[in-house]
Order: C-alpha cells, then structure tokens, then sequence
C-alpha cells in the first residue's frame, strides 16, 4: 500500500457506486427546491476537535457530481482540526454541493474519525519507541482507506491482507497441531514459494514464547497477557525477534503496555470502533 493515498481506477469505481447508491435516480428535494442556475458558496467545519484524513476521496465526490466546483482547503490530511476550525471553502452549482454533500462526508467523517482516535493511542505513547498498529479488522471494502487513515493519526499498518505476512493465529496452531508444527509448515511453504515473507506467531503464555523461540520467526506476538507477563516476555525475547502486544488495549493501558517494551501494539478498535468526527458542510 501506498504510503500516501492515491485515487487510482479502483477506488475511483468504489467512490463512484457510494455516490450511485445515495442517489439513484436523483436527488428529488434538491431538484424540486433550489433553480439549476443557483451558485452557492460555504464551507466544511469542524463541531469538534480532531484529525483531518480523507481529503483526496472528498474531493473526488465532488469532481465526479461536477468538476466545476472549485474547493479551496485551508488544512491536510493528517492535520489536527480545532472545534469551530473551518477547513474548507467551496463555491460552484448549489445542486451539485447538496448532492454531493452526504456522501463526501460519510468518507471524511468516518476517515478522520479514525485518525483522531489513532492519534489518541500515538500520544499516549510517545515516549516509547513502540508503535501503533492496525488490524484486519476494517469495513469490506474500505481496508485501503482505514489504514491511509490510520497512518493520518501517526500509527503505523499491519500487514494488509492475507497474502502479505504469515500470521499464525490459534487456530492455526490448533489445525497444525501444535505451535512447532505450524511454524515449520509456514517457513517451508514460505521456502518452496520464495516468498521471502516475515512469519509472526501468537503465543498465550510465557511456555508458548520460549517454543516460538525455538524456531526462525519475525516476531512473536504477545495476546491477551497481564502487563507483568507481557514485561518477562519482552525480557525472555530479549530483540532476538520483534514482539507485538494484542488484546486488551484501550486508552488506560497502552501507555503501560508500550512501556514493557514491546516493539509494536495493535488495536483493532482502531478501525473497528473509531466514531465519525462531527464535521458540517454549510452552505451560504
């Protein structure tokens, strides 16, 4: 994935149904209420305080109702938006504002949603070389634009899909018989494909890690376990492969589990239960 977000013909199609789904066979009150010649004018606020990510998608929901409009932002992706801050200006065909308004705001909203929330978990956590990562757990569809705004918040992405990094789950370990046994299975497929790609294992408990140990792995990730078990860990591991932190983590405890000393945390509320950031589109 890119580490900058690009409109490219995928995701113009995805932005493209959002906008069919919403319409349909038009938009009735603004075609019955406000003249086809009418100009207007106004600008996105911001009720509340948070991280701006989505601009791009934004504004390719106004470019594909009408390229006519002209957009004028004072703020980029990744900027932090003061309650009452505006950070956009428009002017153009008042129809195609109202039509496009709902559905560039559904992206935005839920976009910088994520990255506020993601910037909560970074801060909190600073002064630790850990980092904040991502899940898999994202809306269908929207894993691309979740994790650009992730990176927004100043976190950082998992892997991406299934097909980039092998990551031994439970049931895996469960299916294959036992921790060694999955391990072995994942580095000689990861051999015979040529795939040079990482392995990571989870591990429960301390027993687990020292057999994760036993074998050439990436990173050993660290689930569910008490701060003191996560810290003995992060000890009995010693840099000898990178540890991530799972499960459990909220705004409470992520600053004391990133200060055990794991290389990575991750949190699926991230994406998962992230709330909109309440932003407004005005018109004049």
């Amino acid at each position: 994935m890119n580490q900058h977000l690009t409109i490219h013909p995928v995701l113009r199609t995805q932005i493209k149904h959002a906008i069919e789904e919403d319409l349909g066979f038009g938009d009735v009150t603004t075609l019955s209420t406000v003249p086809a010649e009418q100009i207007g004018r106004g600008y996105v606020r911001a009720k509340s305080e948070g991280v701006l990510a989505g601009q791009l998608v934004f504004n390719e929901v106004f470019r594909q109702i009408n390229p006519q409009i002209k957009l004028e932002w004072s703020a980029k992706d990744g900027d932090t938006l003061e309650k009452g801050q505006i950070c956009l200006h428009f002017t153009g065909s008042m129809r195609s504002i109202l039509i496009a308004e709902r559905t560039a705001l559904n992206f935005i909203q839920r976009m910088s949603g994520i990255a506020t929330l993601t910037r909560h978990f970074t801060e909190k956590i600073k002064h630790t070389s850990a980092q904040i990562l991502d899940t898999r757990k994202t809306t269908p569809l929207w894993r691309e634009l979740e994790k650009y705004a992730v990176r927004c918040g100043g976190g950082s992405n998992h892997r991406i899909g299934l097909y980039d990094m092998f990551l031994i789950k439970d049931n895996h370990i469960t299916a294959a018989g036992g921790i060694g046994a999955a391990i072995e299975k994942a580095i000689e497929y990861n051999r015979q494909n040529n795939l040079h790609l990482s392995i990571e294992v989870e591990t429960k408990n301390l027993d687990e890690v020292r057999e994760a140990l036993r074998y050439q792995v990436q990173r050993i990730m660290l689930d569910n376990m008490t701060i003191e078990t996560m810290r003995e860990a992060a000890a009995i591991i010693n840099k000898r492969c990178e540890t991530e932190a799972s499960g459990n983590v909220s705004l409470d405890t992520v600053q004391a589990i990133a200060e055990t000393g794991v290389d990575f945390i991750s949190i699926g509320a991230l994406t998962h239960s992230a709330p909109a950031l309440d932003l407004s589109l005005l018109v004049e």
